[in-house]
Formats: C-alpha cells, sequence, structure tokens
C-alpha cells in the first residue's frame, strides 16, 4: 500500500487533516505536540469507477456512485520546529518515521495565526511561506547528517579497486527508499568528485536535497484557508511549487455530518446538500464553508491526496477481474479490487502487484472492455480492467 506523510509544524492542522481523511479517533488540540506516538490510518485515493461505463453500479463498498476510493496509508506524526534535523522539539523521532513514505503532504497554517514553534499567535502575523521552506530545509539536512555520518564508510568502500559510486550510495540510501534508479539519475544531475575522500559538505548536501526531491515529493496544504487571510492564501498558490488551499475542519465537519445524516457529501465532492435539521448557527458555518469551498473548488483534503498519489507519484488505478464480462471475481463480487501501480505499468505488473504466484504463472491477459488479448509489454491506462490468466489462477 503507498504511504503518505503528513509533515508540518506543531498546530498546523496536521491531526484535523489525519481525522478528516481516515475518520480515525485522534487527539487533536491548540497546543504543539499534541501528537507524540504516530498515527497510522488508512486514506482513500478518489477516481472514477469503471462502473460508469456499465448499466449498474458495481456495489463495492469502496464505491459511491462512480466515485472510487483507493486504500492508501496515512501517516501523522509529531510535528517539526526549527532546528528539527539536530533533535530539537520530537524532530528525529518524526524524521525517522518519513523514511519509509512515498510522498510528504507539508500542512502549513496558511492564517498565519501559528508562529515557528506552532504557538498560537494573531492571525496574519505570521509568514507561512516560512514554514513551506524550513520544512523542505529541515528534511534534507536531516538526510545531509545521515549522509555525513557514513561518509567514512563510503571512503573506506572506495579503496577497493571494484568499488562503485552507484552501489555504495545505493547501500547506503537504500533504507531510506532510494533504489540503484534513484542515485544514478541523481548523481547524473550532480558535478562531483570521482574520489570521495575529495566530497565536500556542499557535494553531500546537495546529494541529500536531490535524493530527498526524488525520493520523497512534497505537496503543500495551505491550510485553514477558510479563516486565512485571502493574501496569504494567494502567496502561498504563487509559489514554484505544487500548492492546494484546504480547509481540514471543515473536511472533518462534513464527514461528521455526512454519517450523521445531516448533510450529503461524499471526500473531494465540490458542494454539499444540507438534508437535516441545522441551527441558524450551523447553516451560517455551512454557508460560509460553501463559499470557501466554491472559491477554491472543494475543501482540498481528498485534492491533496489524490495529487499526491496521481500527480506527484504518477499512479495509475488498474481493476483485475476474473470473469471479463461480468467483470467480477471467483464469488461474483464487481470490480472487487483496486491497484495503484506507476505509469507505464503492464500486465505482467499488474499479476505481480494481484500475488506473487500469479505472476510467476502468468500466462496471458484480456481487456475486459474489449475482450481482446493484450501483450504482455502493453502499457496500461488509468481505469484499465483487466483478466490476468495465470497457472496460479
Amino acid at each position: 500500500m503507498l504511504s503518505i506523510a503528513l509533515a508540518g509544524k506543531p498546530n498546523a492542522g496536521k491531526s484535523t487533516f489525519y481525522k478528516a481523511a481516515t475518520m480515525a479517533d485522534v487527539d487533536v488540540g491548540n497546543y504543539p505536540f499534541t501528537t507524540i506516538d504516530p498515527n497510522r490510518g488508512v486514506t482513500h485515493a478518489r477516481t472514477d469507477c469503471p462502473c460508469l461505463d456499465r448499466d449498474e453500479r458495481c456495489g463495492n463498498e469502496n464505491c459511491h456512485d462512480g466515485k472510487r476510493y483507493v486504500p492508501v496509508e496515512l501517516l501523522d506524526v509529531a510535528g517539526l520546529v526549527p532546528g528539527a534535523h539536530e533533535g530539537k522539539g520530537l524532530g528525529n523521532q518524526f524524521l525517522d518515521e518519513l523514511t519509509n513514505a512515498d510522498v510528504i503532504v507539508n500542512v502549513v497554517d496558511a492564517s498565519g495565526g501559528t508562529n515557528a514553534e506552532g504557538e498560537p499567535v494573531d492571525i496574519g502575523t505570521h509568514d507561512p511561506i516560512e514554514d513551506v521552506d524550513f520544512i523542505e530545509e529541515e528534511m534534507d539536512l536531516w538526510l545531509a547528517g545521515i549522509v555525513d555520518r557514513n561518509w567514512e564508510g563510503i571512503e573506506r568502500k572506495s579503496r577497493s579497486p571494484d568499488f562503485d559510486m552507484d552501489d555504495a550510495l545505493s547501500d547506503m540510501l537504500t533504507g531510506f527508499g532510494a533504489g540503484p534508479a534513484d542515485v544514478q539519475a541523481v548523481l547524473r544531475e550532480m558535478d562531483y568528485p570521482a574520489d570521495p575522500k575529495n566530497w565536500t559538505d556542499d557535494d553531500r548536501e546537495t546529494l541529500a536535497r536531490l535524493v530527498r526531491e526524488r525520493t520523497k515529493p512534497i505537496v503543500v496544504v495551505a491550510n485553514k484557508m477558510d479563516v486565512a487571510p485571502e493574501e496569504n492564501v494567494q502567496a502561498l498558490m504563487d509559489l514554484d511549487k505544487p500548492v492546494i488551499p484546504a480547509t481540514a475542519e471543515g473536511e472533518l465537519a462534513l464527514r461528521k455530518g455526512a454519517e450523521a445524516g445531516v448533510v450529503d457529501y461524499d471526500p473531494g465532492d465540490a458542494d454539499f446538500e444540507i438534508l437535516g435539521d441545522v441551527t441558524d448557527a450551523q447553516r451560517e458555518r455551512l454557508q460560509g464553508l460553501r463559499d470557501a469551498m466554491t472559491e477554491y473548488g472543494g475543501t482540498g483534503v481528498q485534492s491533496a491526496i489524490d495529487y499526491a498519489v496521481y500527480d506527484l507519484l504518477d499512479r495509475i488505478t488498474l481493476f483485475p477481474v476474473q470473469d471479463q464480462s461480468k467483470w467480477t471475481d471467483a464469488k461474483g463480487n464487481v470490480l472487487p479490487d483496486a491497484f495503484l501501480l506507476p505509469r507505464e505499468s503492464t500486465p505482467v505488473d499488474l499479476a505481480y502487484a494481484v500475488h506473487s504466484d500469479i505472476g510467476d504463472g502468468y500466462l496471458h491477459a484480456v481487456d475486459a472492455r474489449s475482450g481482446r488479448d493484450v501483450g504482455e509489454d502493453r502499457e496500461l491506462e488509468e481505469g484499465d480492467v483487466v483478466k490476468i490468466v495465470s497457472t496460479a489462477s
């Protein structure tokens, strides 16, 4: 399962975002380090379900009238403060938790209502752009420290006649999620000394930054958009990086309202409908939320998750079935499973994603829409429904 980690300073709204995205019962408080132990839960990326191309909806529990929600892991840990890479706050604990994440969602308090340490201040008195930069810097410096502490080992290996820089760095960085292809791509971008003994601190910091950018891409969430000064949100959106305005509190309120039957709302919808009786004060708050959603195209929580999965990680959603005409599994469940695979994945890749035995016994695949066989090297596309024929089926 893909893993998304929430980053940000304390009190920026990470735990509220986490609770809204997972509906898990976590502590949400207006004080620094509300989160001490990491929270792990399941959220979902949203896409169109292939059942929209059929006469009836599939009835899958993760399909809401053709809106398909695909599970991904969401991780929320302690917030970062300046100097986190040196262990300040709970920095080392947080940064260590990032090693297994595939992508980072940096939750920023767009209202400017919390200072660099996450302590409440008057709205608009802190520049949220500073919070965008310092999270990236802390991650880069933390990884640079890891590289620096392990560099003596690289130098020792370099004395061997069969020393290979790519292999040595891959071994060192594998725990951070950097594979050989990542290391090769990063080294191609760098101008570095052939002998590791001649590398400078700047060389190692450049290596760390490029590895982090490649293996831990970041989308910024401009949280609290509904109470933030408009110029703050606009300044964040003008940055040369992906930024999504959001209101985690608004999303949480709508999800709770939908559970209670008060509103009709699915995560990622641009609007909602009031179904039940609400007080005048509640109606006023809901109208304020609707105004913010109208301006920015929704609450932003689902949009941030979708951007992380489908844009930054460039995943596609694939639907394996056993019956190519009915689009069911052996038990008759329609479109029972959805897999998030890298773009350019083939039927063989999908077979291995279903089960290693299915992949090992792969024979051929069928496009369930057309009923035609597809080659094992064909690049699959978003929403493809595929029957895998395997000796292990």
